[in-house]
């Protein structure tokens, strides 16, 4: 399964229709003060007050205009705004038969990424070919829109490989289970194609619970002192396992990057027109030498952290209910209907297709084969390494050990 073309990849022409002004919203999604952009600070943080954000698209669907922000969209098209929704409804379905096969225990584990499907979409439509991603575990929709094929995120959580693709294939580097080290290897690789000379940019994405790392501190203060041309997006979707986010900081978290001496933003991140437009102002700031940003998308997880949580355990189910009527696939799909860009032809086909993907999961997950005992070995460095040769003959001999040994015909193990 192949993804958009490249010029799809980057939207083109903006409809117009359908746009009004108005206010900057206060929090995410907030439907009687239409947002148009913001960077203000709260003004009671520490009340519980939100700080305001950007937002293009309310969650009943309507267009509202960013004098700031509307530039960076001002080239999509209807047809573009269609590769969206399909990118959404796509990784969405994904995601859900990842969860199934995880409970029929095809998968070890899987981190859904439902609810969030807009700030990865809109995030990772605006990177160009020659940028780099550094992704979490949780960028299945990043990797949809960087053409990683989605089967191919499944291996390691089957347990048969230690990866699944190549890095160098889609810029999109393998998932990153350590929290937040994927910021020190986005910062260190931006260092170095800056002194390369490119024009391109490196995106390394991290959730809300990574900021309170020390890896996270090293990688802002880097990117801020050699001035790198990284985009650090935060997925802030409330819930650091069972943590919420007000007991992890004391201040928004893009109000962050003030302190380090780079700007800092807040987008509604089920917003995925916004998210588009954001990005694509911080990507544009690295690409021409104006140094790292910070997005924080203020967006929400609405399923467990992984499939081993048990979010009920920790979070009431009226916050999801009121986060549900903020969903990024219907506040999309509604404004293409009132503006006449989609019909249900096309609602219908797209079902049909993701159906398609989900049985083609199913199948090839079910027909992974089981990797040969030494290929872990493989990979490892380069040029070969005297420890792991060392530790690939003692494991080659402790295997060939149970072949030698006599069998138990009643235990079926070796003879004691």
């Amino acid at each position: 399964m192949t993804v958009e073309s490249t010029a799809a990849r980057t939207p083109r022409r903006a409809s117009s229709g359908g746009k009004r002004t108005s206010a900057s919203a206060k929090s995410a999604g907030a439907s009687a003060k239409k947002s148009a952009s913001a960077k203000k600070p709260a003004k009671d943080a520490g009340a519980g007050a939100q700080p305001e954000l950007v937002q293009l698209l309310t969650p009943e669907g309507e267009r509202v205009e960013s004098p700031e922000y509307d530039k960076y969209v001002a080239d999509v098209t209807p047809e573009d705004l269609r590769v969206l929704y399909r990118d959404m409804v796509m990784t969405r379905r994904f995601d859900a038969e990842a969860v199934t096969l995880q409970r029929q225990g095809e998968l070890g584990l899987w981190p859904s990424l439902l609810g969030q499907e807009a700030a990865q979409v809109g995030s990772g439509r605006a990177t160009r070919e020659d940028d780099y991603v550094f992704p979490t575990y949780r960028e299945h929709g990043v990797a949809w829109c960087r053409g990683v094929d989605p089967t191919l995120l499944l291996g390691m959580f089957r347990g048969v490989n230690n990866g699944g693709w190549d890095p160098n294939s889609n810029n999109f580097h393998l998932y990153t289970i350590v929290i937040g080290s994927q910021t020190l290897h986005a910062t260190g690789y931006a260092m170095g194609i800056a002194k390369d000379g490119a024009d391109s940019a490196v995106v390394a994405y991290l959730g809300d619970g990574a900021t309170s790392q020390g890896d996270v501190a090293e990688a802002f203060t880097f990117a801020a002192v050699y001035n790198s041309p990284v985009v650090f997006f935060c997925q802030n979707n409330q819930w650091a396992i069972s943590e919420p986010t007000e007991k992890q900081s004391r201040v928004p978290l893009y109000q962050r990057a003030q302190g380090y001496g780079f700007p800092g933003v807040r987008v509604d991140g089920n917003d995925v027109l916004a998210c588009l437009a954001v990005s694509k102002w911080a990507l544009e700031r690295a690409r021409t030498g104006e140094g790292p940003s910070l997005v924080e998308a203020f967006t929400y997880r609405m399923g467990a952290h992984t499939t081993s949580d048990d979010p009920s355990r920790y979070r009431r189910d009226e916050e999801r209910e009121a986060w549900e009527a903020k969903d990024p696939i219907k506040r999309l799909r509604a404004y293409l209907e009132a503006e006449g860009h989609a019909d249900e032809a096309f609602f219908a086909e797209l079902d049909a297709e993701s159906e398609t993907l989900g049985k083609r999961v199913r199948e090839v997950v079910r027909s992974m084969p089981d990797p040969e005992p030494m290929s872990i070995f493989e990979n490892i460095y380069a040029d070969g390494h005297a420890l792991v040769d060392e530790e690939r003959a003692e494991f080659a001999a402790y295997q060939a050990s149970f072949a030698d040994a006599p069998a138990d015909a009643a235990t079926g193990g070796e003879v004691k």
